[in-house]
């Protein structure tokens, strides 16, 4: 097996200072964490909830996206308490998403939310839409005066790459 590169998503609105290191402490258990964005605070999406909290982490493994999403991502989710419904903008402790899996973009959501373009484009700037050509870089920026996002540089996760 060859080993895969990866941006994950990490959002949480239930204890979110808690919850974001302490997710990133379950994922190193199974994967190499490379890399970590500065967190980002956003409204919720969807319905009047607390803030979210959000960042991106670049990681390596051998996993499959599937894979990875059920033996690592979901279990480090229920871990934290997070219990899927079907209303999928209640809050929750922690969320964590595929992004981008080894070059190729596996959610569409990164061009279009600030929480995901944002953080995303500190570690992948260069990233291209595939109609317009654009930079993630270039979209993270528009849409950082678009939507109401605002870092949080007094929460940094970049300790727990640390091993």
């Amino acid at each position: 097996m060859h080993e895969l590169q990866y941006y994950l998503g990490l959002g949480s609105n239930i204890a979110p200072e808690k919850n974001l290191p302490s997710s990133l402490g379950l994922l190193r258990q199974y994967v190499h964490l490379n890399a970590v964005s500065s967190v980002w605070e956003t409204p919720s999406i969807g319905e009047a909830g607390p803030n979210f909290l959000n960042a991106v982490v670049c990681i390596r493994t051998d996993l499959e996206p599937e894979e990875l999403k059920y033996q690592v991502l979901r279990p480090v989710e229920a871990h934290l308490g997070r219990v899927r419904t079907s209303d999928k903008y209640a809050p929750r402790p922690i969320d964590l998403d595929i992004l981008v899996a080894n070059g190729r973009v596996y959610s569409e959501d990164i061009w279009n939310f600030a929480y995901l373009a944002v953080p995303l484009a500190e570690l992948l700037p260069n990233l291209t839409h595939p109609k317009t050509g654009k930079s993630l870089a270039a979209i993270a920026e528009h849409l950082r005066y678009t939507t109401k996002i605002r870092p949080r540089p007094e929460i940094s996760l970049a300790m727990q790459l640390k091993t």
